[in-house]
């Protein structure tokens, strides 16, 4: 026989007044960030002119102090850097990891909504929902079409999905518009995130359900070596520029949660925290959304999990920031103005 125990989830808004500041104080000052970012800083200075300072040396062997001055000042943002990661670990650590403490909340794992965005992905599309329909977990499938030129919307209603037509452009908008129509569904207690072009599979479910009772999210991450076809879209400098932003949010809620891949998009949700929360995640903020879902759900104080999936070349070309390693650095930049100052400056028009 399966016991399984169960705890009460944690009531994220019933926090005591001086807990509420001392949770808004720390939110504020996400000194491990930013000194993540001076230290390194200061060592992109010192190996820059300490590569233009070798040759010019070799060349011209002349005394000068101008580049000796510039190295010795780079170790300044080093020690700054080093300085406030320390205070973030004495002064906020434990506060931040205050109510994070390891549960066990009961939910209903035997059926999930699968939810698929979809932009041109005719070629996709119908295998994407045959997938997730062939697995025994999956209750139905429902496929945004965000105004895609092509076959989409046909193509996955004849292989059985739910289609709905997202008007407004934009990723974000789709993706928040997936959420919402598969927390709708109160026969099933989890909602799948994914994508219609066979980078993920339906049999990485079982992974994500297995983390689905200690988290509200369960983040899928594509960092395991042993996990990735050889060729994807995601090139080495895409792969490492996801997990270095990853470890970034990380550092800016320091011991509030692991994250190594700042841009998946397969996740594993609690339809009941969709409903109740759904409306603190901003859908104008377009192929950066997935970092501002994650940003937003750790801020808040909800319980995010990553667990390893497979990732696939995808079917079809690709209409989002893997175009290009140049198109890739333009959206990882807004991700990083994201996480710094406000999502807010990011977020595109709404003209629907």
């Amino acid at each position: 026989m399966l016991l399984v125990h169960y705890v009460r989830p944690i009531d994220h808004m019933s926090i005591a007044p001086q807990s509420r500041k001392q949770s808004v104080l720390v939110k504020a000052f996400p000194l491990a960030m930013w000194g993540i970012l001076a230290f390194f800083f200061g060592v992109f200075i010192f190996v820059l002119i300490s590569l233009v300072n070798l040759p010019i040396r070799l060349i011209f062997p002349v005394q000068s102090t101008v580049f000796r001055d510039i190295v010795w000042l780079s170790g300044a943002p080093i020690v700054l850097g080093t300085l406030l990661i320390l205070a973030d670990f004495a002064l906020f650590y434990r506060a931040r990891r205050h109510g994070h403490e390891l549960s066990h909340s009961y939910v209903d794992r035997s059926a999930v909504t699968v939810v698929l965005t979809a932009y041109n992905d005719e070629p996709s599309i119908a295998d994407a929902v045959r997938d997730f329909l062939s697995n025994p977990l999956t209750k139905r499938v429902v496929v945004v079409d965000n105004n895609s030129a092509d076959g989409t919307s046909q193509a996955a209603l004849e292989a059985g999905a739910i289609v709905v037509t997202e008007l407004r452009p934009g990723y974000g908008h789709c993706v928040h518009r997936a959420l919402t129509e598969g927390a709708k569904y109160q026969d099933t207690s989890l909602v799948a995130l994914c994508e219609g072009d066979m980078t993920f599979r339906s049999s990485d479910l079982e992974k994500l359900l297995a983390y689905i009772p200690h988290g509200d999210v369960v983040n899928g991450t594509r960092i395991v070596e042993q996990l990735r076809e050889k060729v994807t879209q995601l090139t080495t400098f895409m792969f490492w520029g996801n997990f270095v932003g990853g470890k970034l949010l990380e550092f800016k809620h320091l011991g509030r949660g692991t994250v190594t891949d700042l841009g998946t998009t397969y996740k594993l949700c609690r339809s009941s925290f969709l409903r109740d929360h759904l409306k603190d995640y901003d859908p104008r903020v377009n192929l950066e959304f997935n970092a501002h879902f994650l940003d937003t759900t750790i801020k808040n104080g909800f319980k995010l999990v990553e667990a390893p999936i497979t990732f696939y070349a995808r079917v079809g070309e690709s209409k989002g920031g893997n175009v290009s390693n140049s198109r890739a650095t333009r959206v990882g930049l807004k991700m990083l103005v994201g996480l710094l100052f406000s999502w807010k400056l990011i977020r595109t028009k709404d003209l629907a």
